[in-house]
């Protein structure tokens, strides 16, 4: 649709309206009768410019903004480009594509050109990258790469030669033939956004973001001339004329602007839009322009009537419309701010009229006999020196009526009206005059005398002389005074009246006066406060009172001939229009027009010199702080009132008065983002940087500028700078700022998306196809991809701005970039591999065989707005068996997380019907199961790829018919698993079901099918407990008996066992409620409940269950003979049954008489679902209190009491345990195992009744416990590292026992042995034994809970004969230390008895961690660490008493001369005393100290029983032995002084007693 606008509003245009959005590029046909546009609406559309209407339906194919179009010379071909970094071209006949999309750039695509022969075209992107086409066939021609990116490419007229502007402020032309560089200069303070080429080739012109436009010699990059300058924003296009006369340039500041190319001038008044231009084209022939702006208006202009001459330069453009320019409309060129009047020229006829007349005109001094020297002072002011002068004249001639007449008017300009009157009459009375007439006349005006006045001015008429000049300034001056002395409207009225009645003569007087009336009246208004009627008043005389331009009106000012009024009433004319100005912008500002007074006040500066601006510099200054300041309150009035429009027009008003004031552009910037004008508040936030660079402020507008119009790398890179603006300011409060809001840092970000995409891709294919590029892309090409998109830009733009990172916002982008589809498909001969693709682009490719395929897969995927696609045959690198097996074990997952699956069915054709889909092949594959269940979201496509019997549906597996159709066709249901083999080698059967059941093994090609089904089910029952897994009937597998050799097994129904009702439950258990009942269901319970879940380990299947050994078997002959065989079967507490299997039983194995070799048991697999407890796995944690904190190295059994609850879940399960169940044939082979022996149906057994199940116990828990359940790690961890810390210990007792072998072999060894010795032997090797064994084995699995006990009971012995020996043999004290020890031993026994009674052990390999994990009672633990409090008590006091003994001997043995000798013996026997003694103070210390409630954590934990394993290793085989190797040293010490001859009291063991005795060495007594 087109809109007609009015002349008042913009002559001559059109605007057509069709775009939703901006209008961003634009090109005519060279008939220039249409014209094509491109729009952010992502669609292109052609314009009739005659009848301002669209022609057909729009271009669409683009899935982002278009920003660049070009017509192919010929007008048969468009080319377009843009957001979406592909190029398409269309022929312009059928708006068809002509080729498929040119993919070659990673960025927006900016500008797109022809070359004059239509066989190139040249495109610019964002990725500082220049790409020339074969416009023809799509090639890439040559790649050119500049510094940043391409704003602007085009060709030459000849089409040798390219030029290209970038970003970095550059322009570059390029050679195109070979792509040599044969120019680059910096041609602009800012981005090249234009370059256009003169059609001789000679010149270029730039256009460029700094607001100008340079002309360029284009063969050595010499400026010609001045900048064309005028735009306050951006220019985002230049076009230049057919004939090179001039150009055209659109800005975002709402205008397009002709230039002329030989002056550079401006032609004419900018054209007015309502928004930011993006585009501007002149048609071929000149007469037409269209711009397109922000709004997605198309603006079509006549500018054949705009264009003018030059006449005042000389200037004269070169175009065929110069003739038919009218007279009247053309337009002053700007004046000479340097000439004087007389250069002031004027091209309106009126106006040069009336310029003449102010020449020619005689002045109308000549009427009033003034002395000159009076004259001149009356001008300037100087009245005193006038008054003196006049007065001086009247003194020396009192008969000079023309002095009396002059010092009346300067009494008059003094206000001294009497003495004006006097003056006045004594100048009539002396000779009557004009002069005297005219003073008399305003003296009684001053007095208020009107009437007298106009008396007085009527008789000064009579001198006119019938001078028409004379007498209308008789009336003027008339008027003049009448206004003065009160009557205003009257004066008016007669000057208005005047010049109406003049209109013959010269009417500027009239005019001049009128105006200064008027001014007065404004000034009276703003004086009195009625600021609005005031600034109404100065604007009517300067538009309606003034028929004449500004500079006419200052020319009339500093005519002579008006000074009379300046002589006589003290009018200063020479200020005069600067003072209305001064007046009318001051009367706006105090009635709050800020806007208006602005307007006002740059007009004035306009048209004011540099000596005038001088001049008024002062009121200058306030004025525009005041008007800045109002400006600033009123826009945030208006923002809080919600109007945007006018605040933006407040902050744009204040902005014009000065552009330096930084708050202006702030407030403009935040108003243009919320009117959404993105280019202009990016404008204004670069103003605001470059006034203030040192602020945040500037570059947090620009970010939010830059993310709005999706520049996201350039935003990211201000958000940066504005971070460390925040963090370098000198202003604290501004610091903190950074501290308060929290501010992300890209690091922060980056970091945080990193963690995101790896998490998300743990789930995603490890080689995926990009659907935009073709290429294949590991893992890290999928990662380098998103980090180079749009979508991370504006991630990372979005997400620093918060305090907090946005991780579901990162989490939800990352998924939607990273979405995936599958394909599911029939693999044919030579499909695609992964070499063969690899680094290659599939689109490339020629399109042969199953090429095909997979192209036109990943065409469906990118049109359906996914960017990666996945095909087996060539994203899975089969040469590689790591990524083979991973990729099979992860199919599932795969598929399940895509966010569809395409099945091609290649021999579906698109004619079939309902039922072809149940014939296809890819019903017959064995992955067709996983690739169909995990899905979400499934498409079945035809072999021409359209959709299965047409369904456009957006999910197939929501299509009744389809599933209906697939569902009889492949029985998806229970037996899922067996109707998906065919087709399949033996070993795929189970790999295609690893994804199924979330298993992860290595894929084995080549393995026997039932060792790949065993493994699988081995991971399933490993991984779940689930024993459903035995349930099968058939043949047995190698893998494991009680495994099916074919999932074929599966395919009989499953037994199906009989239930009890509610009532027929309820029934039961009441008939089992006795004392003895409820007691043996209650520990059946909780035995059954103790049992560990099933578990295969090497093949090897732990299964929890209870067992009924088989007492009788029978033969039945005639049925399946040679085949299968039949047995009834007798066991304990089951009724009998009958059982067929292939294995033969023979009767022997049960007579009497023989009795069997070999055991037989029917088994009821145990299953932790029987219980009916809720199962709580998926919540389980760790939590304080739980085994795994409480226990370093076992469980604790908390025992409860039994509740009715309790007793009802028992004597239900005794109920059910009563019931028929399937039960399982085992027989027992050689070393304690069980093989399973496989029936042809299932073998349900029933016990016989319930006393049978009263009596049932024999259970078979006692297996090894294995499991990788991650919450047995700080089990795992404690254990080992506490093994560390024995083998450390155990390694320094055998360091120990090896420094002190030989004084062993001499002290003990080779003496006569007595019971002494053998206590040494005892504890020395013990200990020698048991660090052995931890230092080899590294096993914590030998408990030590006895060594303490037996080992201080021996030391004990070793302590009492040492007392005994010191005390000299004391009887008493033997007694009474034997009785001690026995106490303290026995109280430690009893202890350990009582602890031990509950614990059990069980091995376990707890992941590959093998152990023995003990349980035990938490109280009887504690029992255990206190029973070292009675050993305790018995060493502190054998060593009070050894102290005691010592201290005696000291005191005995001080006179002695042997003292010395006896008391390094004494010594020797303290220090090794109080060495053991410390040791065990250390040892037990740590013992009790263990109860304690605060030792939790598990580092604490494990250092705190490390020490105490030192500590009692060190008292038990390290000290203790010392304590019989030191009397030993001592007592060899005793005797190497006896063998010296100094006669000593000796302290030996004697052989046979061990007693410490004293005496002469001399003489050899032993006793």
């Amino acid at each position: 649709m087109s809109v007609e606008l009015s002349e008042e509003h913009l002559t001559q245009s059109r605007i057509m309206l069709g775009h939703k959005s901006s209008v961003l590029a634009a090109a005519f046909f060279k008939d220039g009768r249409r014209v094509v546009t491109s729009s952010s609406d992502k669609t292109l559309r052609i314009w009739d410019v005659q009848k301002g209407a669209l022609v057909g339906a729009p271009f669409e194919g683009h899935k982002g903004w278009v920003r660049a179009v070009a017509i192919s010379p010929d007008d048969r071909r468009i080319a377009s480009g843009g957001e979406d970094k592909n190029i398409i071209l269309w022929n312009v006949e059928n708006k068809q594509k002509t080729l498929d999309p040119l993919v070659k750039h990673a960025r927006d695509v900016n500008s797109l050109c022809f070359s004059s022969d239509g066989k190139k075209l040249a495109s610019g992107s964002s990725d500082c990258t220049i790409v020339v086409w074969d416009a023809e066939t799509g090639t890439v021609l040559a790649t050119l790469r500049h510094d940043s990116m391409v704003l602007t490419v085009v060709f030459s007229p000849d089409g040798l030669k390219l030029a290209s502007g970038s970003k970095d402020n550059n322009i570059r032309v390029w050679r195109t033939n070979d792509a040599e560089v044969l120019l680059e200069f910096n041609a602009h303070q800012d981005r090249v956004r234009s370059v256009a080429w003169s059609h001789d080739g000679q010149q270029l012109v730039s256009a460029s973001y700094d607001q100008t436009v340079k002309f360029w010699n284009s063969s050595n990059a010499d400026q010609i001339g001045q900048p064309c300058a005028g735009h306050t924003a951006w220019i985002y296009s230049l076009t230049i004329s057919f004939d090179n006369s001039f150009i055209a340039t659109a800005s975002c500041d709402n205008t397009v602007r002709l230039w002329s190319t030989k002056t550079h001038q401006q032609i004419g008044q900018a054209l007015e839009h309502t928004t930011w231009i993006g585009c501007v084209v002149i048609s071929p022939n000149g007469e037409l322009l269209m711009s397109g702006d922000g709004d997605g208006k198309v603006w079509l202009w006549s500018i054949k009537n705009r264009l003018f001459t030059d006449v005042a330069a000389g200037n004269v453009l070169s175009t065929p419309f110069t003739t038919d320019i009218a007279q009247n409309d053309i337009q002053a060129q700007p004046r000479n701010e340097d000439s004087d009047n007389s250069d002031i020229k004027s091209h309106y006829s009126s106006e040069t009229h009336a310029a003449s007349s102010i020449l020619s005109f005689p002045s109308s001094f000549d009427n009033l006999p003034m002395n000159p020297t009076v004259r001149n002072a009356c001008i300037i002011g100087d009245l005193h020196t006038a008054e003196e002068i006049l007065t001086q004249e009247i003194d020396t001639d009192g008969d000079k009526c023309d002095s009396y007449a002059s010092r009346s008017v300067v009494m008059a300009r003094n206000s001294n009206w009497d003495q004006a009157l006097r003056d006045a009459v004594n100048s009539i009375d002396i000779q009557p005059s004009l002069m005297g007439c005219i003073s008399k006349g305003i003296a009684l005006c001053g007095k208020g005398q009107v009437w007298n006045a106009m008396e007085a001015f009527d008789l000064a008429f009579t001198f006119a002389t019938h001078d028409s000049m004379t007498i209308n300034l008789l009336l003027l001056i008339k008027a003049i005074a009448l206004f003065n002395a009160g009557h205003r409207e009257e004066a008016i009225r007669r000057v208005q009246d005047l010049a109406i009645a003049c209109q013959h003569l010269d009417t500027l007087s009239c005019n001049v006066v009128n105006s200064y009336l008027h001014v007065q009246l404004a000034t009276i208004a703003f004086e009195n406060g009625r600021y609005l009627e005031a600034a109404e008043q100065f604007t009517e005389v300067l538009i309606t009172n003034m028929n004449m331009t500004g500079s006419s009106l200052r020319a009339a000012l500093c005519e002579p001939r008006l000074k009379i009024f300046t002589v006589l009433f003290g009018w200063d004319l020479d200020s005069l229009w600067q003072t209305i100005h001064q007046r009318q912008c001051d009367a706006f500002l105090r009635a709050d027009q800020v806007i208006e007074a602005i307007e006002a006040y740059q007009y004035m500066m306009r048209m004011i010199d540099e000596a005038e601006r001088t001049s008024c510099l002062g009121w200058s200054t306030t004025f525009k702080q005041d008007c800045i300041a109002r400006c600033v309150a009123k826009g945030k009035e208006a923002v809080v009132a919600n109007d945007q429009a006018r605040a933006f027009k407040l902050y744009s008003a204040g902005i014009g008065l000065d552009p330096s004031y930084d708050l202006l552009f702030v407030h403009r910037s935040n108003e243009n983002l919320r009117r959404n004008l993105y280019a202009e508040a990016l404008s204004d936030a670069e103003q605001v940087i470059k006034l203030n660079p040192s602020s945040h402020i500037g570059y947090q507008l620009k970010h939010e500028a830059l993310y709005r119009v999706h520049r996201y790398d350039e935003a990211v890179v201000t958000f940066s700078i504005m971070l460390s603006k925040l963090e370098d300011a000198p202003d604290t409060q501004i610091r903190q700022l950074r501290r308060k809001y929290h501010y992300v840092t890209p690091c922060e970000v980056e970091r945080a998306i990193r963690g995101a995409i790896h998490a998300h891709l743990d789930t995603a294919p490890l080689h995926l196809l990009n659907t935009s590029t073709g290429r294949l892309c590991d893992r890290q090409a999928q990662i380098t991809a998103f980090m180079e998109s749009t979508e991370y830009e504006k991630l990372m733009s979005s997400l620093m701005t918060h305090g907090h990172l946005q991780l579901e916002c990162i989490k939800e982008v990352v998924v939607m970039y990273f979405r995936w589809v599958m394909l599911s498909h029939t693999w044919e001969t030579k499909e695609p591999l992964l070499l063969d693709i690899q680094n290659k682009v599939v689109y490339d490719l020629d399109p042969v065989g199953t090429m095909v395929k997979l192209q036109t897969f990943c065409k469906i995927s990118r049109n359906a707005g996914y960017h990666w696609a996945w095909s087996d045959t060539c994203c899975i690198d089969q040469h590689n068996n790591a990524e083979l097996q991973r990729s099979i074990n992860s199919m599932f997952i795969w598929y399940r997380h895509s966010s569809f699956t395409i099945v091609y069915l290649s021999d579906v054709a698109s004619s079939s019907k309902s039922g072809a889909l149940a014939k296809s092949a890819w019903n017959t594959r064995g992955w067709t199961l996983q690739e169909f269940l995990a899905p979400k979201v499934i498409l079945f496509y035809q072999a021409d790829w359209t959709p299965y019997l047409n369904d456009r549906s957006t999910n197939h597996k929501e299509s009744v018919t389809i599933m209906h159709e697939l569902e009889d066709a492949t029985s998806i249901n229970a037996q899922a698993l067996v109707a998906f083999r065919p087709g399949m080698r033996d070993e795929d059967i189970a790999h295609s079901l690893f994804g199924i059941f979330g298993v992860h093994l290595p894929v084995i090609y080549g393995e026997k099918k039932h060792h790949a089904l065993g493994r699988l089910l081995q991971a399933i029952v490993a991984q779940s407990g689930d024993i459903s897994a035995l349930d099968w009937v058939g043949k047995p597998s190698e893998f494991n008996s009680c495994l099916p050799a074919d999932i074929a097994s599966y395919e009989a129904p499953p037994c199906i066992l009989p239930s009890l009702s509610e009532d027929e439950m309820q029934v039961s258990v009441s008939n089992l409620r006795s004392a003895a009942v409820v007691g043996l269901a209650v520990a059946l319970y909780a035995q059954l409940d103790n049992l560990c879940a099933p578990r295969f380990a090497n093949r090897r299947l732990l299964l929890p269950c209870i067992t009924f050994l088989v007492t009788g078997v029978r033969r039945r002959h005639g049925l399946h003979r040679e085949t299968y065989f039949t047995y009834d079967i007798k066991a304990d507490g089951l009724q009998d049954l009958l059982i067929t299997t292939e294995d033969k039983l023979t009767r022997t194995q049960f007579s009497q008489a023989r009795p069997s070799r070999q055991t037989f048991l029917l088994v009821r697999p145990w299953n932790h679902y029987d219980l009916r407890l809720p199962d709580f796995s998926d919540d389980m944690q760790t939590v304080p209190g739980s085994p795994l904190t409480d226990l370093c190295w076992g469980y604790p059994k908390e025992v409860g009491l039994v509740d009715l609850e309790s007793q009802s879940r028992a004597l239900r399960l005794m109920v059910r345990l009563g019931q028929p169940f399937s039960a399982l044939l085992s027989a027992q082979q050689r070393g304690g195992e069980y093989k399973r022996i496989a029936s042809d149906h299932d073998i349900v057994a029933r016990v016989k009744d319930v006393t049978a199940v009263r009596d049932m116990s024999n259970l078979h828990p006692d297996m090894t416990i294995v499991s990788d359940d991650p919450a047995w790690w700080p089990i795992i961890n404690f254990c080992r590292l506490y093994d560390y810390f024995l083998a450390a210990c155990s390694t320094a007792v055998v360091y120990d026992w090896a420094l002190t072998f030989g004084q062993e072999f001499e002290l003990i060894l080779r003496q006569r042995w007595s019971f002494m010795t053998v206590l040494y032997i005892c504890v020395r090797y013990i200990g020698i034994l048991y660090s052995i064994i931890n230092i080899l084995l590294m096993l914590s699995i030998i408990d030590v809970a006895w060594n303490p006990v037996i080992v201080n009971a021996m030391l004990g012995v070793i302590m009492i004969a040492r007392i005994n020996a010191m005390y000299q043999g004391s009887k008493k004290l033997f007694i009474f230390l034997v009785v001690a020890l026995l106490a303290s031993t026995i109280a430690s026994g009893v202890m350990m008895v009582i602890a031990n009674m509950g614990v059990s052990s069980q091995e376990a390999v707890l992941s590959g961690f093998h152990t023995c994990v003990t349980e035990i009672d938490m109280d009887m633990m504690y029992l255990t660490y206190e029973s070292v409090i009675s050993t305790a008590v018995w060493e502190i006091l054998v060593l009070f008493l050894a102290v005691w003994i010592v201290i005696k001997h000291f005191r005995e043995l001080r006179q002695s001369p042997t003292g010395s000798t006896v008391g390094d013996c004494l010594t020797i026997l303290i220090e090794s005393h109080t060495f053991y003694f410390i040791a065990f103070v250390t040892m037990t210390c740590f013992t009790l100290g263990s109860l304690s409630p605060n030792i939790t954590n598990t580092t604490e934990r494990l250092i705190y029983f490390g020490i105490w394993a030192i500590a009692q290793m060190l008292q038990m085989f390290v000290l203790g032995p010392r304590l019989i190797l030191s009397v030993r040293k001592s007592h060899a010490k005793l005797v190497a002084r006896a063998d010296g001859g100094t006669g000593m009291t000796s302290i030996a063991f004697h052989a046979g007693g061990d007693v410490l005795i004293g005496g002469d060495s001399s003489t050899g007594r032993d006793v």
